[in-house]
């Protein structure tokens, strides 16, 4: 073939950004005192914190939950005995729903996607002999953050400790559960309402906790290319501020409280790169949008490796999948951090797949000497220009969401977007032309079958069942009828439910009883056919 029929091969990243075969100084548009800056200052693309990871290393907050209260609260002594240094729950299903495990609706679903949650005693259970002032708490939730957070609370109390001094975070990002994950409840509107009465009611009561946790993490997972991922997330941040400064709250009194919760995905500098890119520019939305000072510019945020890109074939081989997400989201400038298990593209982790993900991440902090300097790969041509490039290709998103009404308005199109992009990279995988080793290439025929989630959750659900019969039985059900009735009136009204919900569950009241209360006043979301 002549030199001039010669087609030059594109490189492009996993989001199919273009990668060029060499990156030299003039070919890189940065200004640096306008794109990077010191660490620990506007933009914040080199990090929210000054020295970084010298000062205080991520935290190490391992997601889990499976089963009863009982059993997850055992494993999150067993991963704290090892050297976790943060708590994440995981809820199963019908808790994600507002159901109870008795529920109709519940059936096979209790305990399987994470634990089983009907009220305050299930939730005094799963904190057993952990002193919630001395631990924070990271809870994956969002159409019953409130009802979860409110459970948290009273459990806190009754251990002693105020509420002032509790740290953690909750999800509550309900925009994205209609967008990419479907555990909505009602709908848009009053769910919106709800999260700002989490907001105003923290800021006053409780101000050391995040009140909500806006994630591009289950974005990304059902199929967003890394700047979309980025981009929709923001929408929905953007859409979050706007109604908590709509209600009436200052934008310094909770935006400096807002935390994001990204996905690390296999293509190592492009998810360096994305990591920059969002903290410049969110800081620099939050500043053309509210003029909001340095400090609620800060984007903190949680990093969990990318569940999505687990394989069931040569499990294993998801360790080193596993290490490398971690370790770009270390480079990144995460502030905590979850590294799944190698088999949970089988089943919920076992011990030994567990402590391995925590190793992973304590031979990252301790041995690998990423976290002795800030920002590693600053100045780097490649990944200042893709930083660059993510962040215009998030801004183009953006601008036709805002075109869209914002990201209220633009649930379908954002769904849209997110299929085709998930459909691509399908297609690319099945012709080949995408490499996932151990599925579509370097399989092994003699590869021993894995060990298989073997709980008996008949057993388990039963068990549970009874626990919501027992606790109906057992109550004093006045207060319960009361507190529930002052709940449903609220929802009709203005005033922040907080407090109601509060006194609902340290009435023993269910979680699912206090989600029916909500339902009866605002009925459920039906998506648009």
């Amino acid at each position: 073939m002549s030199g001039d029929q010669k087609k030059e091969t594109v490189e492009r990243t996993d989001s199919g950004l273009p990668v060029r075969e060499v990156y030299r100084p003039d070919e890189v548009e940065l200004d640096p005192d306008r794109d990077l800056g010191e660490p620990g200052s506007f933009p914040f693309t080199r990090g929210v914190y000054p020295n970084m990871y010298r000062g205080r290393l991520w935290t190490m907050r391992q997601y889990a939950g499976f089963g009863t209260a009982q059993e997850t609260n055992a494993r999150y002594h067993y991963l704290l005995e090892r050297g976790q240094t943060g708590l994440s729950v995981a809820f199963d299903l019908p808790t994600q729903m507002g159901y109870d495990s008795d529920h109709s609706m519940a059936a096979g679903e209790v305990g399987r996607a994470g634990v089983a949650i009907d009220s305050i005693d299930d939730m005094r259970t799963l904190f057993d002999g952990i002193d919630l002032g001395q631990v924070s708490t990271s809870m994956t939730i969002n159409s019953t953050a409130a009802i979860l957070l409110a459970l948290y609370i009273a459990v806190a109390e009754e251990q002693g400790v105020d509420r002032a001094e509790l740290a953690g975070t909750i999800q509550n990002d309900v925009l994205k559960e209609y967008i990419a994950r479907g555990t909505y409840i009602y709908p848009v509107d009053p769910s919106l309402r709800l999260i700002s009465d989490i907001m105003a009611f923290c800021a006053e009561e409780v101000p050391r906790w995040n009140t909500i946790s806006i994630s591009g993490y289950h974005i990304r997972e059902a199929g967003a290319t890394a700047p979309q991922e980025v981009a929709f997330t923001f929408a929905n941040g953007l859409e979050y501020v706007r109604r908590a400064v709509g209600a009436g709250i200052e934008v310094e009194a909770f935006a400096p409280r807002l935390s994001f919760f990204f996905a690390a995905h296999n293509d190592f500098f492009e998810e360096i790169a994305k990591f920059r890119a969002a903290r410049r520019l969110w800081a620099r939305l939050m500043r053309e949008h509210w003029d909001a000072s340095d400090r609620a510019c800060r984007l903190r945020f949680h990093t969990q490796t990318g569940g999505s890109t687990l394989t069931a074939q040569q499990p294993r081989n998801n360790v080193v999948r596993v290490t490398t997400q971690a370790l770009s989201a270390v480079l990144g400038g995460t502030q905590s951090l979850h590294t799944n298990g190698y088999d949970e593209a089988l089943s919920l982790p076992s011990e030994e797949a567990a402590q391995i993900a925590l190793r992973t991440q304590q031979i990252l902090a301790y041995e690998s000497g990423a976290g002795r300097t800030v920002d590693p790969l600053a100045g780097s041509y490649f990944v200042e220009d893709l930083t660059s490039r993510i962040e215009a290709e998030a801004r183009g998103y953006l601008d036709e969401i805002r075109e869209r009404g914002g990201a209220a308005e633009a649930v379908s199109w954002m769904q849209d977007e997110i299929h085709q992009a998930a459909y691509k990279v399908q297609m690319e995988v099945e012709s080949g032309e995408r490499t996932v080793v151990g599925v579509n290439r370097f399989q092994a025929e003699d590869q021993a079958a894995a060990e298989m989630d073997r709980t008996d959750y008949s057993g388990l659900e039963a068990a549970q069942r009874e626990q919501v019969a027992r606790l109906r039985q057992e109550r004093d059900t006045a207060p319960v009828e009361a507190a529930l009735d002052a709940l449903g009136e609220a929802a009709a009204g203005g005033e922040n439910l907080m407090p109601l919900i509060i006194r609902a569950v340290k009435a023993r009241a269910t979680l699912g009883e206090i989600s029916d209360a909500l339902r009866e006043e605002w009925g459920t979301y039906r998506p648009r056919g």
